[in-house]
């Protein structure tokens, strides 16, 4: 089967869309699948690569500005290499610009996928001028667009399904997983610090992980620290993530004791600074995942993230699903500090997912949808 994935918001510095792209194309090749990925071109980069994910295809998109991230526009290019490429089911990671693919799939006789990376709901509501009503109804029409355009909807969580499921769409849940062997815990968090400096005396060593934009909610990681500091803690906190918000998130904390890590390209450097934290936060209230949090249970690092969204699916025992109030999440910091066992917990936690079974749903999904092609 040749399995065309086509996504948007996809960049040299973005995460987990990217992540996941990465880890289900590695696994439908070793299934003997014929793997292509049509994606946002960057400056600098070669328009067509083999890479371990399969062939990769880079076309010509717009910047979209204070964002970090492309959107490919024109519809007869891309219509073209589709064509071109001529696929047996396609994959779509953008509800919004590309929900065109989906009628296209439907008139070449192509299975197709719809990846429900974000819930149109809570953006909506949480992030325009909308009234919460009216903001409701918006998105219900964009996911009833989207259920009659593709031929399954399949979402990362329950928290990223429910807003299909109060329709009566029957979209699938497929959880994701994490590289368990990249991302291991270690003792070096007993001698080192997230920067890699020795320890001294008992400060206690928090990580905010996920991508420093607006809908992540980075700002509670850092007024968590805060209030941290004002009960007298000897805390310090390093911030992982790039995006928007990184100057005005800098000059917010100018007074606290912050690092805020440059890029990290790689995943073995990523997880060897964050074993090396004694607690997680991942703030944002929007996640239809979660993958940094997960990511940073691997570690063996016990996890803070809000009460809503899908994070406190992820979590679970390997942290604490607090309300997004930065007391409450220091409390919880807190509390997760001096838990018994909290880091074998987080990465037991972590053991429950993985990319194999993952993809394997997925490709379970891709049969499904081809064999409906074939029977129109």
């Amino acid at each position: 089967m040749h399995i065309l994935r086509v996504a948007n918001f996809v960049s040299p510095t973005s995460g987990g869309i990217k992540t996941a792209l990465r880890h289900w194309g590695e696994v439908y090749r070793e299934r003997g699948h014929q793997v292509s990925l049509i994606i946002p071109a960057t400056k600098g980069e070669q328009p067509v690569t083999e890479e371990s994910q399969g062939t990769i295809y880079r076309v010509p998109a717009t910047p979209i500005p204070r964002t970090g991230y492309s959107l490919m526009w024109s519809r007869a290019g891309l219509r073209r290499l589709m064509e071109q490429l001529s696929p047996d089911t396609i994959e779509v990671s953008d509800r919004s610009t590309l929900r065109w693919t989906g009628r296209w799939a439907r008139r070449q006789g192509v299975g197709s996928i719809m990846i429900s990376h974000e819930n149109m709901t809570g953006i909506m509501v949480r992030r325009t001028p909308v009234p919460d009503v009216p903001a409701v109804w918006m998105a219900d029409v964009v996911n009833r667009h989207s259920a009659d355009d593709y031929d399954a909807i399949v979402c990362p969580s329950r928290f990223a399904a429910e807003e299909f499921h109060r329709l009566g769409i029957p979209a699938r849940v497929v959880e994701l997983g994490v590289d368990l062997e990249v991302f291991h815990p270690d003792d070096s968090y007993e001698r080192l610090a997230p920067d890699g400096q020795r320890r001294s005396g008992e400060t206690l060593h928090i990580i905010h992980c996920g991508r420093l934009a607006p809908e992540k909610n980075p700002q509670l990681s850092i007024e968590t620290l805060r209030h941290l500091v004002w009960r007298g803690v000897d805390a310090h906190l390093t911030v992982l993530g790039q995006g928007p918000l990184r100057d005005s998130l800098i000059e917010r904390a100018h007074d606290l004791p912050v690092t805020f890590h440059s890029y990290i390209h790689g995943r073995t450097e990523l997880a060897t600074v964050m074993r090396r934290a004694d607690v997680a936060i991942a703030p944002g209230p929007l996640e239809t995942f979660g993958l940094a949090a997960l990511e940073a249970l691997a570690c063996g690092v016990p996890t803070v993230c809000p009460d809503e969204g899908a994070l406190a699916e992820v979590v679970r025992d390997g942290g604490i699903a607090a309300p997004s109030d930065p007391a409450l999440f220091a409390d919880a910091v807190l509390e997760l500090s001096r838990r018994e066992g909290a880091r074998g917990r987080a990465r037991a936690q972590a053991e429950t997912f993985n990319w194999e079974d993952s993809s394997d749903r997925m490709l379970e999904v891709h049969e499904e949808v081809r064999a409906a092609a074939s029977r129109r």
